[in-house]
């Protein structure tokens, strides 16, 4: 497929709308993707019937960590919200210095995320000079997707932050393999593109959510972690898919953190 900004955007509008159950998901693929280009066949950058073929692989790729079976592929559409929107209200005081910084949460990941974390280096890029900004006002996204799945066993629920990337990580004039995208190449990309603290954020904003939703809300229970899906090198293994479980204790002292300040 092409690269840029607008295809990421495409492709995001063809999962939202794309049922993941469909009975034919490549052909479900297929007609997404060619209504979605018919003004403009070459934001795809290769054939339609192409790019369906490989997303539907995609789609068809484990997602790793204790669910490690599941894929996107079956998934019914009561057990998905995409595009949750969220506002997260930063702590608001009169006090500058009570403000929380970027080197405060780099502290929580300091105390609560262990050594053998694959992320665990990422909170030294926290402390940069350069993002030595206040947090206040309010901070507004969406996550891609959030997914609800329970075990074989039929036990509690637990909550998946799923996030879509199509990004080319291939070196500068060299071809693209899925090797590009095994496990350590995606946890070098998740902290040099910040999307650590982007699942961070996620994730603090998921903890609202099911805490208002969810009866007797339990983060230790209820929270499944993070999913980065590079979708490019998802072809059926381990490349692709980046899965981090990020402790619950961090999810709720990043919130309280954001919410209330930091205490002096």
């Amino acid at each position: 497929m092409a690269s840029g900004p607008e295809l990421g955007t495409l492709i995001h509008r063809v999962l939202q709308q794309l049922d993941f159950a469909a009975p034919d998901l490549q052909a479900s693929l297929l007609e997404l993707l060619s209504n979605a280009t018919r003004c403009r066949p070459e934001l795809l950058g290769c054939a339609p019937e192409q790019a369906a073929t490989g997303l539907a692989l995609a789609l068809a790729t484990p997602l790793g960590g204790e669910r490690a079976g599941l894929s996107l592929a079956g998934v019914l559409r009561r057990d998905r919200l995409d595009e949750l929107p969220f506002e997260l209200p930063l702590a608001a005081t009169a006090e500058p210095l009570a403000a929380p910084t970027l080197s405060d949460l780099a502290d929580l990941m300091d105390t609560l995320v262990p050594d053998s974390d694959p992320l665990a280096t990422y909170a030294a890029r926290l402390r940069d000079p350069q993002l030595a900004a206040t947090l206040r006002g309010y901070l507004t996204g969406s996550i891609d997707l959030v997914l609800r799945t329970r075990d074989e066993a039929g036990g509690p629920a637990r909550y998946l932050v799923i996030d879509y990337k199509t990004n080319w990580l291939a070196a500068p004039g060299q071809p693209l393999t899925a090797a590009d995208y095994a496990p350590a190449a995606l946890a070098i990309e998740m902290q040099r593109a910040h999307y650590v603290l982007q699942a961070l954020l996620y994730s603090v904003a998921l903890h609202r959510y099911l805490r208002w939703r969810v009866a007797g809300y339990d983060p230790v229970r209820d929270l499944g972690g993070v999913r980065y899906l590079f979708l490019r090198g998802m072809t059926g293994g381990l490349e692709g898919v980046f899965a981090w479980d990020p402790p619950a204790a961090l999810i709720v002292a990043s919130s309280d953190l954001l919410a209330q300040g930091r205490r002096r």
